[in-house]
């Protein structure tokens, strides 16, 4: 049997790209992206607004745009979409996990019914996401799933334990897809983007105890340097298991792999008014928890002044060969340099 790409490439003219929480934030930087590569892009989320403001951008752009109102949290809403996109647009090759909802909250505060909720979202909703494509890709060997992670799937941070708890989720998933790919010797890939802090709409209508208005903990990066990255990251599934974005993202890792203890104390001094910025909150606030605020919020959230349109981290992320060889060959001269002045 002939492999699945070449079967197909002369009858399609363009990747089957798969987007949930695609209305807002990184979810709609990553699906304008993919659009600007023309590609066609499903997009999944419940916000009607939002999705057909991402189908407007994605179709300016030259791609194909299919727009499946839904939440991630129904399973069966999940594999219907799923269905339907191989129907209308064709075979799934990407599906990018970007769905969230959160609550800012002490744990002394939180509920049940928000902890069910958070989870069944921002974890379940990557489960049932990937389950569908796996489905899907499985039989035809191909595929990539992108799990949109973040640093506190590796170090929590105060107020956002049910999003820290659902991305630790996450990461324990992953890798246990990832092995059970590796022990079928599978050639569907499965790669998670580790993202810093961006500034995204959903400071704006995420669920919130706090006495001023949420932010994102700086530094803060524009969604579209993450979109960029994530998109590297699916190109690179199958050589690069995960990509860490921003240094804050590097520092926060790596300091979790060897001063946790540390890195308690500084969170509980700081981690409270990091996360807190001009104000008191609206008393007639909305939140998206339950349901989707009305209205097309965009990619970007309100702290465009504060955040930053590129990443060193990133860029030497992405350059890594090129890096390499240009530090061996400093390196190597150097080393001849030395050399010759010794005879000397």
């Amino acid at each position: 049997m002939l492999p699945y790409r070449d079967m197909n490439e002369s009858k399609r003219e363009a990747p089957v790209v798969v987007v949930t929480g695609a209305s807002a934030g990184v979810g709609r930087a990553v699906a304008r992206a993919y659009g600007e590569r023309g590609a066609k892009v499903a997009l999944i989320a419940r916000g009607v607004d939002g999705l057909n403001g991402a189908r407007g951008e994605i179709e300016q752009s030259g791609g194909q745009a299919l727009v499946l109102p839904l939440d991630v949290a129904d399973a069966a809403a999940v594999e219907q979409a799923a269905q339907e996109i191989e129907q209308q647009l064709g075979p799934i090759d990407t599906w990018v996990n970007v769905a969230m909802v959160s609550v800012f909250s002490p744990v002394k505060e939180m509920t049940a019914e928000e902890y069910k909720r958070v989870t069944e979202v921002t974890y379940l909703g990557y489960v049932y996401g990937s389950l569908a494509a796996l489905k899907r890709m499985l039989p035809r060997d191909h595929g990539t799933i992108v799990q949109v992670s973040s640093a506190l799937a590796y170090r929590s941070i105060p107020l956002q334990s049910a999003y820290c708890a659902s991305k630790h989720a996450i990461k324990g998933f992953t890798e246990s897809l990832r092995t059970e790919l590796l022990h079928d010797h599978s050639n569907v890939n499965v790669t998670m983007a580790h993202l810093p802090a961006v500034n995204t709409p959903q400071f704006n209508w995420v669920k919130t105890r706090l006495p001023h208005k949420p932010q994102p903990v700086p530094p803060i990066f524009q969604p579209e340097v993450v979109a960029r990255g994530i998109l590297y990251a699916a190109d690179q599934a199958g050589k690069r298991r995960d990509l860490i974005i921003g240094f804050p993202s590097w520092k926060a890792i790596w300091g979790e792999k060897f001063v946790p203890g540390y890195i308690d104390h500084v969170l509980a001094k700081a981690g409270y008014d990091s996360q807190q910025y001009d104000g008191p909150i609206s008393p007639d606030r909305q939140n998206n928890l339950w349901e989707p605020v009305a209205g097309d919020r965009g990619a970007h959230g309100d702290f465009d002044d504060r955040a930053q349109d590129s990443s060193w981290q990133l860029w030497l992320e992405m350059h890594r060969g090129p890096v390499a060889a240009a530090a061996a060959g400093v390196a190597g001269v150097a080393a001849l340099v030395g050399l010759a002045l010794r005879r000397d």
